[in-house]
């Protein structure tokens, strides 16, 4: 586990619990398509180039959500863990299951052209529209 501080979150029935060390948290939020599917609003994420060390991983089920991503949930809860690229070391947890974030700045929306126009945060962020994503962290 690389330095930073530690993080600690797991599901709702404590059947999975996350770790991960970060230098500096702070929430995201993608308003694509699937991921307001997935989570029923935008989702709220920490963003992380590592994997997170998951006790109970036996009851970590996953979902090919597309050619270049899967989706981690607990099979045992439903609650939903990460947001994973295939490729690469890119993951987005949920802010919700750690107790400290909402202590983190909201620093970053990725793909508003997909936001719906019936909620908007107060918050100013750096935004990035979907072109604009692919465009930064395609291979």
């Amino acid at each position: 586990m690389k330095d930073g501080k530690l993080l600690q979150g797991q599901c709702l029935c404590g059947g999975v619990s996350i770790r991960l060390k970060h230098d500096n948290p702070t929430m995201s939020a993608c308003h694509c398509r699937i991921c307001r599917r997935w989570s029923g609003g935008p989702f709220l994420t920490l963003e992380s180039h590592q994997a997170p060390q998951m006790e109970g991983a036996e009851n970590v089920r996953t979902y090919s959500s597309s050619d270049w991503a899967e989706r981690g949930f607990c099979g045992t809860c439903g609650t939903h863990l990460f947001y994973r690229l295939k490729q690469g070391e890119f993951y987005a947890l949920p802010a919700g299951l750690f107790e400290e974030a909402e202590h983190w700045p909201f620093e970053l929306q990725v793909f508003v052209d997909e936001k719906p126009a019936n909620y908007a945060f107060i918050q100013r962020t750096r935004e990035m529209t979907g072109e604009d994503v692919f465009k930064a962290w395609s291979p």
